[in-house]
C-alpha cells in the first residue's frame, strides 16, 4: 500500500466555492499581477523586472514557451498574468541564509505543503545534508564539486548516475551539461519533456520528420480553423488568447476540445487595449467539444469519417488530393480503415452530441488553413502518440501542412523545453549526434542509449542508478507515483539539486544531499565582469536572447553555465578534451561550438544578437518531410476504450490557476470558482448524487493499479461541469495515484490524464 505522508502532506486551507468566471484575464488579471509582484519585492524592482520581461534586449519569461511577437511588441506589458507571477517567483527578495537552515529541520520542512515551500524565498548559498543528519549546513562551493566527483568516480560504471534537465536551464548550459555527461560516459539525460511532449515528439518525428510543430505565431493569426486539443490557455499559455483574438479578427473559427469548460478558451478581456478596459470581451470557441476523457481519437475519428463521406458526395470538393499524391504515404490504408469505423459508435465513444461533430465536420469541409493545437490533453494517455498521428491524418487529408496558415502547434510548458532537447538532452541520441561530439571534441560519446524519466526512477528504486543530479525542476512532485520516487530517491547515495529556490525534492534526498544555488532569468549575469547572455528556444522554433536585469540576491550564487563548467573541470580533471574554462570565461565561446554541433544554429552569435532572435530551420513548416519514406505518413490506430466497474472514475490531473506546473503561486483558482484550497476533485452532479455523495464531503482516492494500493486521503468534492464518469484533481497531490509503470506506448509519459480511481468516503474532517 503507498499512502499519503511527509512527501504529499495533508493540508486543507478553508475552501471558499464561487461561480467559475465566464471570461479571462482583463483588469482582474492585472490587479492579481501586482499584487504578486509585491508581496515578493519591492516595487522599483518589481517594475524593472517587469519592464524587461519578454522584450527584445530584456529577460525570456521563466514561465512557457509560448513565443513572443516577431513585429510588434508592447512597451511595458509583454508579458500575462501567470508571467508576471513565475517573475515574482524568481525574483523575490527573500532570501534563505545557513540560519534559516539552521533554524529548520528537514522533517519541519517535509511537512510543509509545496505552496508553503516554496514560497520560503531564494536559496542564498550552496548546503549539504551529511548522512543521517537532521539539518543542511553550508559549504563552499569547491567542496560541493569534490564531493560530487568523489562520488561518480566510485561508481561502478557511470550509468549509474542520472543527470535530469528541466525546461528552464538555458541553451548554453544544456548543451554543457550534456557535454559533460556524455565525456562522462552516459546518456542517462532524462529530462521534463520526458513527463510532457514526447509523445509528441515520437508521433511528429514519425508521421512528419521533425519532433516539432510547423507553424509560426504569424500562421496563427492567418489561420481560417483553428483546433485547439486537450489544452488549456487562459491558466497555462495565456498569451496564446492574445494571438486567438487576432486569429478571430481575421474569421477564424476557433474548435475547442476538452473535457472541461474553460474560461480563457471562451471569453477574452484583452488588458492592453481600450476594449478590454471597458470590459468589451473576446468570445473565442465557436464550436466547443467536451469530450470525455480521452475521447480525442474517437472524436478525430469521426471528424475525418464525417469529411471523408462529404469527399465521396463531392470528390475533390474536401481533401486536398494533389497534395495527398504529392506528399504523403499511407493514404489508401488510411481511407481503408476509416470505412471500417462506425460512425454513431466513434460519437458515442466521445461524449460529445452528434449534432455538435457534424458541425465541426462542416465548418473544416471547404478550408484549408486548419491548425492543431494541443497539450498534456493529448499526450499523457496510453495511446497519446497514435492520438497525436491522427491529429496529424486529418491535417494530411485537408492539406494542411507546410502551407501558410496551417500546421501542427504542439504548446510546450517550460520556457526552454524545446531547447534543451535541441541542444542533446536526450536519453536516445542519434549517431549522427554523437558522431559530431566525436569529431568536434576527440572523444568517443556512448552510443548505449540511457534512462527517461520513469526507467531512472525505476533504476533508482532498484539501487541500480546511486547518483541523481538535477539541472533545475523539483523532481519529485513533477513525476509519477509519489511515494515510489520518494524511495528511489531516498536509495541514491547522493542527491544533488542545482535551483534558485527551495522545493520538495531538497527535502525527500539520498543518503548525502547537496542543493547548489544557481541564477534565474531575471538575474544579472557578471563573468570577467562582462554580461553575459543566454538564449532560449520558444516553442515554434525561435532562438532569442535573454539578458537579466536584476541584482542577484546573493554573492553566493552562480549561473548554470558557469556551475556545469566548474563541475566538469573537477569531475573530469585535464584528461577532458573539452576547454570548459574557456567556456566560462564568456559565454559567446559556448556558442561557437554549439555552432559546430548543432545544425541550423551557423552565424549563431551574431544572428542571434538580431532583435527577436532567429527561426531554426524546420522541413514541415516547408512541406519538406524527413520521414523513412521521405513523404508524410498517415497511420492506422484503434480507438482505445477504458472499461470502468460500477464504483471506478476516470481521473485527469490537471493545474489550478495559481500554478505553474510544479511551482504553487497562490491557493486560488479563479477561473474555475474554487477559493483557497487545492485538495479537491471535480466531479460530475449525476455521479455525486449517484455515488451518494455530496458536493463539500471530504473523501479518499484509491488507484489499484498493478495490485498496488495507492491512496490520496482527504479531497473536498466540487461540483463541476465534467462528462459523467470523469474527474479532475491538482497536480502534484494526486500524482500519488499515477502509477509509476502506466506509461503511453512508444514514448513512456506518464499517464498522468487517465488514472482510474475509487472513491470513498474519509475519515478525514475539514
Amino acid at each position: 500500500m503507498l499512502k499519503d505522508s511527509a512527501e504529499n502532506p495533508v493540508k486543507f486551507t478553508g475552501i471558499k466555492l464561487g461561480p467559475p468566471k465566464t471570461v479571462a484575464a482583463g483588469i482582474p488579471a492585472v490587479v492579481s499581477s501586482m499584487r504578486h509582484i509585491l508581496e515578493e519585492m519591492n516595487a522599483f524592482r518589481g517594475m524593472k523586472a517587469l519592464l524587461m520581461l519578454n522584450q527584445k534586449k530584456g529577460f525570456d519569461c521563466p514561465g512557457c514557451a509560448w513565443p513572443d511577437p516577431d513585429d510588434e511588441r508592447s512597451g511595458f506589458a509583454e508579458y500575462c498574468e501567470n508571467g508576471a507571477k513565475a517573475v515574482a517567483e524568481e525574483a523575490t527578495t527573500k532570501k534563505l541564509t545557513p540560519g534559516f537552515f539552521a533554524q529548520h529541520s528537514i522533517a519541519e520542512l517535509g511537512a510543509l505543503s509545496d505552496y508553503e515551500i516554496g514560497k520560503k524565498g531564494r536559496i542564498a548559498q550552496p548546503m549539504y545534508l551529511a548522512p543521517d543528519a537532521t539539518h543542511y549546513t553550508p559549504i563552499s562551493w569547491e567542496n560541493a564539486y569534490q564531493l560530487i566527483a568523489r562520488h561518480l568516480h566510485q561508481l561502478a560504471s557511470p550509468n549509474e548516475a542520472i543527470f535530469y534537465t528541466s525546461g528552464r536551464t538555458s541553451n548554453e548550459a544544456a548543451f554543457l551539461y550534456q557535454l559533460m555527461v556524455r565525456e562522462y560516459g552516459t546518456n542517462n539525460l532524462p529530462d521534463c519533456s520526458n513527463m510532457c511532449h514526447e509523445s509528441s515528439g515520437v508521433a511528429l518525428n514519425e508521421s512528419l520528420g521533425i519532433g516539432k510543430g510547423s507553424v509560426t505565431l504569424e500562421d496563427i493569426h492567418e489561420a481560417e480553423v483553428i483546433i485547439i486539443l486537450g489544452q488549456n490557455p487562459g491558466t497555462n499559455h495565456p498569451r496564446m488568447l492574445t494571438a486567438l483574438q487576432k486569429a478571430k479578427a481575421n474569421g477564424a473559427t476557433i474548435i475547442s476540445v476538452n473535457p472541461l469548460p474553460e474560461t480563457g478558451l471562451l471569453n477574452f478581456l484583452n488588458p492592453q487595449t481600450v476594449k478590454g478596459v471597458f470590459n468589451i470581451k473576446t468570445h473565442l470557441t465557436d464550436i466547443f467539444l467536451q469530450v470525455k476523457i480521452n475521447g480525442d481519437m474517437a472524436l478525430l475519428k469521426a471528424l475525418s469519417l464525417l469529411l471523408l463521406q462529404e469527399e465521396e458526395r463531392a470528390p475533390g470538393a474536401v481533401f486536398d488530393q494533389a497534395f495527398i499524391a504529392a506528399n504523403t504515404q499511407g493514404y489508401s490504408d488510411y481511407i481503408a480503415h476509416l470505412k471500417t469505423q462506425s460512425l454513431p459508435q466513434l460519437m458515442a465513444e466521445t461524449g460529445v452530441a452528434p449534432e455538435l461533430i457534424q458541425q465541426a465536420a462542416q465548418a473544416l469541409f471547404h478550408k484549408k488553413k486548419i491548425i492543431a493545437c494541443w497539450a498534456m490533453g493529448l499526450t499523457q494517455h496510453k495511446n497519446a502518440v497514435d492520438t497525436i498521428r491522427e491529429v496529424v491524418n486529418l491535417l494530411l487529408l485537408k492539406g494542411s501542412i507546410g502551407k501558410p496558415g496551417a500546421g501542427t502547434c504542439p504548446v510546450r510548458g517550460h520556457s526552454n523545453v524545446q531547447g534543451d532537447r535541441t541542444m542533446g538532452i536526450y536519453e536516445r541520441p542519434s549517431a549522427a549526434f554523437l558522431q559530431k561530439i566525436a569529431t568536434v571534441y576527440g572523444f568517443k560519446p556512448p552510443a548505449e542509449h540511457g534512462y527517461d524519466v520513469v526507467n531512472a526512477i525505476k533504476a533508482m528504486y532498484h539501487h541500480q542508478a546511486k547518483v541523481f543530479i538535477a539541472m533545475g525542476g523539483n523532481f519529485l512532485s513533477a513525476t509519477p507515483d509519489t511515494l515510489y520516487t520518494a524511495q528511489a530517491l531516498r536509495n541514491c547515495n547522493l542527491t544533488v539539486h542545482v535551483s534558485t529556490k527551495l522545493n520538495r525534492s531538497h527535502v525527500v534526498h539520498g543518503k548525502e544531499a547537496l542543493i547548489l544555488p544557481c541564477l534565474g532569468r531575471s538575474d544579472r549575469d557578471l563573468q570577467q565582469n562582462e554580461q553575459q547572455f543566454v538564449t532560449c528556444e520558444n516553442s515554434m522554433g525561435v532562438i532569442q536572447m535573454s539578458k537579466g536585469n536584476l541584482d542577484p540576491v546573493s554573492t553566493h550564487l552562480k549561473s548554470e553555465p558557469a556551475i556545469v563548467c566548474e563541475l566538469a573541470a573537477t569531475l573530469l580533471g585535464e584528461t577532458s578534451r573539452v576547454p570548459w574554462a574557456t567556456y566560462a570565461l564568456h559565454y559567446d565561446h559556448i556558442r561557437d561550438a554549439i555552432e559546430k554541433v548543432i545544425p541550423g544554429f551557423d552565424d549563431y552569435n551574431k544572428r542571434v544578437r538580431h532583435p527577436g532572435g532567429f527561426y531554426l530551420p524546420n522541413g514541415a513548416r516547408k512541406g519538406q518531410f524527413n520521414t523513412g519514406t521521405g513523404k508524410a505518413n498517415f497511420h492506422v490506430a484503434p480507438v482505445l476504450t477504458t472499461p470502468l466497474a460500477s464504483d471506478e472514475y476516470m481521473m485527469m490531473t490537471i493545474r489550478s490557476h495559481d500554478q505553474f506546473n510544479t511551482t504553487i503561486y497562490g491557493l486560488d483558482d479563479r477561473y474555475r470558482g474554487v477559493y483557497n484550497e487545492r485538495r479537491v476533485i471535480f466531479m460530475n452532479p449525476a455521479d455525486i448524487a449517484a455515488a451518494g455523495f455530496h458536493p463539500g464531503d471530504v473523501v479518499d482516492l484509491y488507484n489499484y493499479h498493478g495490485q498496488t494500493e495507492r491512496i490520496a486521503e482527504g479531497f473536498i468534492i466540487v461540483s463541476f461541469s465534467i462528462p459523467e464518469k470523469c474527474t479532475a484533481t491538482y497536480f502534484p497531490e494526486t500524482n500519488v495515484l499515477v502509477p509509476v509503470d502506466s506509461v503511453a506506448d512508444k514514448s513512456n509519459t506518464p499517464t498522468s490524464k487517465l488514472v482510474i480511481i475509487k472513491i470513498k468516503h474519509s475519515a478525514i474532517k475539514r
